[in-house]
């Protein structure tokens, strides 16, 4: 009996393993499709920037002063709770709806994975060449007598991975549950102000990952369609 109970459990492994294979290799077959949309958002987010960079102070000198504002706010008070939302979208809880909903969640949870593995496989990349191509400096770094809440994981700033990432997963989860769309996009906001608040982001930083991540979020369920 206790073989036969082992045996059980290892088949079911295994045959789950065969799956995410498969989820992996159809996902990548996927990814050839949407690497031409993926270029008109990159362009896109290039001449959006440009734009704000070459309008007179005037937008800059705003971004610089809603920053200070809001940072200033928030250090009249703990950061902790601010500094445990922010932590929330690091990328751990979207891997671990991912593989619940895969493992659980047999209606749409496959197709959300497959989906959700393509927007992340376009959204990081096309996150880590906007910085480097960009290299905006972090505030805390750019401005005087300005400390940020946390160490951040990089120096440049433009555009928010949080907040591409949030938004990203809210436009996933709005798509296939549309019930707690609400709750996404509400968690995902939260996720952006939060950079903001801890020092580490400009108001136009969160804006652009937001607009990031619910461009390359379309163009995966556009492909997966």
């Amino acid at each position: 009996m206790l073989c036969h109970k082992y045996s059980q459990l290892f088949c079911t492994g295994l045959s789950r393993g065969v799956r995410l294979s498969q989820t992996l290799l159809f996902s990548v077959t996927k990814l050839s499709f949407a690497l031409p949309k993926l270029r008109c958002v990159f362009y896109a987010q290039v001449d959006a920037v440009m734009t704000i960079n070459a309008t007179p102070n005037a937008i800059v000198k705003a971004d610089r002063e809603l920053f200070c504002f809001l940072f200033n706010k928030a250090k009249q008070y703990d950061c902790r709770p601010v500094i445990w939302l922010s932590k929330t979208g690091d990328g751990y809880l979207y891997f671990l709806i991912g593989a619940l909903l895969w493992a659980f969640e047999h209606q749409n949870g496959q197709l959300f994975l497959y989906s959700a593995l393509i927007a992340y496989a376009l959204e990081i990349p096309m996150y880590l060449i906007l910085k480097a191509f960009f290299k905006r400096p972090r505030p805390c770094d750019l401005l005087t007598n300005y400390k940020s809440h946390i160490k951040p994981s990089d120096k440049f700033s433009l555009p928010s991975g949080h907040t591409a990432a949030a938004f990203l997963m809210a436009v996933m989860v709005a798509s296939f549950y549309p019930p707690f769309a609400l709750l996404a996009f509400g968690w995902a906001g939260l996720i952006g102000l939060s950079r903001i608040l801890l020092g580490v982001h400009y108001p136009s930083d969160v804006i652009v990952g937001a607009v990031l991540g619910l461009s390359i979020a379309t163009i995966s369920i556009q492909v997966m369609a």
